[in-house]
């Protein structure tokens, strides 16, 4: 089975997430797609950001309709920081019988010379590329690479910390979350 990894904070989950999501694994050689929650960024304020269970909860209730598109805690019980390399080598001794693949947006891939071990990545894995408007150039030699693939998926320009913000404002913003995420959210007055 080939699973495309989809790493992030999801704080909170959102329908871009999923039409992202939902568009690589059905325009693409991907069976599934996993959503890798990842645990406290560093580089994120710990202040905004919701715990790792009450994400990862959000992760699964957004996805429970959808058999292709899966919620993923891999990464709560490896050492912190965390690296890419680090949990793909975990995943493939775990699941020896899986080939794993990055989903990436396009932004992202502009810095992925400077993740470690990006070499060894590109080596051993497919990256799947969505776009993103942003600027900066992609690196040269990840233009017209064998296992670098651009998605036309569509561009979504909704972010998660946009919605907070909305929340926070007393926006409704019910639109742009799946329905059961929407009411979990708005229960437990997260974001407020």
């Amino acid at each position: 089975m080939k699973i495309g990894l989809y790493f992030g904070s999801f704080n909170p989950i959102h329908i871009g997430h999923l039409v992202i999501a939902n568009y690589i694994v059905e325009h693409s050689d991907l069976d599934q797609v996993w959503f890798v929650v990842t645990p406290h960024n560093p580089f994120k304020k710990k202040s905004t950001l919701l715990n790792n269970y009450e994400r990862l909860e959000m992760v699964y209730i957004a996805t429970k309709e959808y058999t292709k598109l899966k919620p993923c805690d891999i990464e709560f019980n490896l050492p912190q920081p965390n690296y890419t390399i680090n949990t793909l080598v975990y995943l493939e001794e775990k699941y020896p019988n899986h080939q794993f693949a990055l989903i990436m947006g396009e932004d992202n891939l502009k810095g992925f010379h400077k993740w470690k071990n990006y070499e060894l990545i590109l080596e051993n894995h497919h990256i799947y590329v969505y776009p993103r408007i942003s600027d900066g150039k992609i690196e040269t030699q990840f233009n017209n690479h064998e296992k670098i693939h651009f998605i036309d998926a569509p561009i979504m320009e909704l972010s998660s910390t946009y919605i907070r913000n909305a929340i926070k404002e007393g926006k409704n913003i019910e639109p742009m979350l799946p329905q059961y995420v929407w009411k979990y959210l708005d229960e437990m007055g997260f974001y407020r």
